[in-house]
């Protein structure tokens, strides 16, 4: 028999399922603004064509509306997750409702990609006359439409900050995890290091010499906990692993008499994937896909007149598909991933196994999907002799702030 969480029906209906981004309707507002500018560029090019007679210019109308109706998309999935954000019919929410409206914007890239391919294929093997007079302005219009667009999906929108872990033996450190601490003749450098191995402590020194380094860490709770340092040649290294979670007062020792305190604070990083709006990058590849396509268009054509090459129309047509292809695959891959539940970031699982795994506890099974942009979900099974609550081990993944939905399943006297 399983312990498990349960929760009377009151309690359910208290627990949040709202996993939609922090700047969700920020977002939401800035889509149905760029969609107004496309809408009124393009009536205002389709009704101008058909009074002018240009056909150029109704053709760049109606392509406009493509990436109206993709931007279209967006804001009707921005206002649906929001106003069903509390439907009980959703058991995760609504927050991979953008997901898979960008996972839809991918497909109708890759399909305007195909057209423009297409397209330009014939034209380089048939090629047709060009007027210049009217396609360049267009073209130029259609670059100012989209720069504006793009300006305005970018502003006031939040930055992803994530940091590679790239910790080498180059000295490349993840400047949060890095603490730099001044003594005579120099500096040490003191590091948590988990860069695909256990946690464990680091230290270089610049312009002094070590012997006899320990560590003892000290938590907010009082608990303590001495480590030894080994010399591993360029740095010293810890001989045991550092437990979850890595918020302490670390204090630093060596043979001659030196003391030094350094404070460690949980914090979350490398989560950029599983933090990005899905829904807010698809329309910024929209309008940046039609920005990119205008450069090589305007570029084509200016070479083509100038020298007569029209084939350079044509090639910048097929270059602009391919990059347009490759943008399409990329946002496919990652929408489809977040829409199958695969593990977001293993990095991520493997801290919530150490966070686990302490005391001769033992991780039996774990599932850790996303459901909204900057929000994951977790099952966790742990089997242990001991006789704990699952609110035990929901307080130890406590510091991960990302985690917005955790269930815990305890299996005792399981081995």
């Amino acid at each position: 028999m399983s312990i498990s969480e349960s929760r009377s029906a009151e309690a359910f209906h208290q627990h949040s399922h709202v996993f939609l981004a922090a700047d969700h309707a920020r977002s939401e507002g800035k889509t149905w603004a760029v969609i107004i500018l496309c809408g009124a560029m393009m009536a205002a090019e389709i009704v101008g064509g058909l009074v002018f007679g240009s056909i150029a210019l109704v053709a760049d109308g109606l392509h406009m509306s493509t990436h109206a109706g993709a931007l279209l998309l967006a804001a009707l999935a921005y206002s649906y997750a929001r106003k069903h954000a509390e439907d009980l019919r959703f058991s995760f929410g609504t927050g991979k409702l953008g997901d898979l409206a960008g996972f839809i914007s991918a497909i109708v890239l890759a399909m305007i990609a195909l057209l423009i391919g297409y397209e330009s294929v014939t034209r380089l093997l048939q090629p047709v006359s060009i007027h210049f007079a009217e396609a360049i302005p267009i073209a130029c219009l259609g670059l100012g439409v989209n720069i504006a667009s793009a300006w305005l999906l970018a502003s006031g929108g939040g930055h992803e900050h994530h940091h590679g872990h790239g910790h080498s033996d180059g000295h490349e450190y993840d400047k949060d995890e890095l603490r730099r601490i001044a003594v005579a003749g120099g500096s040490l450098l003191l590091e948590v290091y988990e860069d695909g191995v256990p946690p464990r402590f680091r230290l270089r020194a610049e312009g002094v010499t070590l012997s006899g380094i320990s560590i003892e860490t000290v938590r907010p709770d009082g608990a303590r906990q001495i480590f030894t340092l080994a010399d591993r040649g360029g740095f010293w290294e810890s001989l045991d692993e550092i437990p979850e979670p890595h918020a302490f007062t670390a204090h630093v020792r060596t043979d001659s008499g030196g003391d030094y305190s350094v404070v460690f604070e949980e914090h979350e990083h490398g989560h950029a994937g599983v933090s990005r709006d899905n829904n807010m990058r698809a329309a910024v590849i929209h309008v940046v896909a039609d920005a990119a396509v205008s450069v090589l268009v305007i570029v084509g054509l200016l070479l083509a007149r100038a020298f007569g090459w029209l084939w350079m129309d044509p090639l910048a047509g097929i270059i602009g598909a391919c990059v347009i292809a490759s943008w399409s695959y990329g946002l496919i891959r990652d929408t489809g991933a977040v829409l199958l539940d695969m593990n977001p970031d293993r990095q991520l699982a493997e801290k919530l196994r150490q966070g686990i795994e302490q005391d001769g506890d033992r991780l039996a099974d774990m599932h850790l999907w996303r459901v909204g942009p900057g929000h994951l979900a977790a099952i966790i099974a742990v089997a242990t002799s001991q006789a704990r609550h699952p609110d035990y081990y929901r307080s130890r993944l406590a510091h991960i702030k990302i985690l917005s939905h955790v269930t815990v399943e305890v299996l005792p006297n399981a081995r």
